[in-house]
């Protein structure tokens, strides 16, 4: 099966330039929907912003249903400080470390925008010495810098930031020489771009599957509930495209589809798996079955929710989760390959 990498790249490098913080979503579903429209693929959106898009098959009955989240970690304005600097309050399992030094966004409730640095509050060894060094990376002990002359509360409130702005951090997205993808959030927009091109690739050819099939984009994944509500009704296997998480002890791979036998929810459904497995070694595609001790799904978030399906998860393998993350096109062609595959 032959998989058009420019395509997959380029769908992810539009998703990764609009910013989607959990809980503000709408441009980038907004740009989801325009591509569903050109490409003349039907969808309905939820009433909590998700967009599901159904490729009819010969049987409406046992639908497959897969999902990937398009909402990514990030900030939002906590408090205004007497010097100007910003307080803010984590969305979703950042490690706040890995935000030192980073430039981010802070978009007002009326719509305008400031760019500013993730600082500690003791920024300078040559200021502070070992403490600077030795300081707890916590968002207690880190604040934003606003790239504007403000120098008090006062000055900041003038530029109408508030309490309850939404502060992007800035992805850092690069493709290396190599095809190696670096970014924040390829957990899990790489995913969104990938399920895109399957939806391209099935309406071009011309595919018509033996079961309807629904892509499920969910937008409330990484606080837990993106997933709990507005399945479709004749779903009977539901599969996470999420990712798989590389690193020491896990056998999960940046060069594979990662599938996941069990994470903190439980186990996902043997047959299914199996099923996945075999159209692996049928189609020779490059797989690893892993286990993840910390880690959820909108797969759980539909099971834990009372839906009466079978669940996957799969994914590409994602270096980093949760910091400044790293994958390899390969990864990302074999994720295809096996929703593909599938279908």
């Amino acid at each position: 099966m032959k998989i058009d990498e420019n395509l997959i790249l380029n769908y992810a490098k539009k998703l990764f330039s609009i910013p989607s913080t959990t809980g503000n979503t709408y441009k980038i579903m907004d740009y989801i929907r325009s591509e569903f429209k050109k490409n003349n693929i039907a969808f309905t959106t939820t009433n909590k912003g998700a967009v599901i898009a159904s490729i009819k098959g010969k049987s409406d009955d046992n639908q497959k249903t897969f999902s990937a989240h398009v909402d990514t970690l990030g900030a939002m304005v906590k408090g205004v400080k007497s010097t100007g600097t910003l307080e803010f309050s984590l969305i979703g399992g950042y490690m706040a470390n890995t935000l030192e030094g980073a430039n981010c966004t802070i978009e007002t409730i009326n719509g305008k925008y400031y760019e500013g640095t993730i600082q500690t509050i003791k920024p300078s060894v040559h200021i502070s010495g070992n403490e600077a060094r030795e300081l707890k990376r916590t968002p207690e002990n880190m604040e934003v810098i606003l790239d504007e002359k403000v120098f008090s509360k006062e000055d900041v409130e003038k530029l109408d930031i508030q309490v309850g702005d939404y502060i992007f951090v800035d992805p850092k997205f690069t493709i290396t020489k190599n095809k190696f993808i670096k970014s924040r959030y390829l957990d899990d927009k790489a995913s969104v771009a990938i399920l895109m091109y399957c939806i391209e690739h099935i309406n071009t050819n011309n595919i018509v599957p033996k079961n309807t099939i629904n892509f499920f984009i969910s937008n409330y994944e990484e606080v837990g509930h993106g997933a709990k509500a507005a399945i479709p009704e004749k779903t009977t296997e539901f599969i996470s495209v999420d990712m798989g998480a590389p690193g020491v002890g896990q056998n999960s791979s940046e060069y594979a589809v990662c599938i996941c036998a069990k994470d903190s929810s439980g186990p996902y459904d043997l047959n299914l798996k199996k099923a996945l497995v075999q159209l692996c070694e049928k189609n020779d595609i490059d797989y690893k079955i892993d286990i993840y001790p910390y880690y959820s799904s909108d797969a759980s978030a539909a099971v834990n929710a009372g839906w009466d399906v079978r669940t996957a998860l799969i994914g590409l393998g994602v270096f980093a989760s949760h910091a400044y993350e790293r994958t390899h096109i390969d990864s990302m062609t074999a994720t295809a390959k096996l929703v593909l595959s599938y279908i």
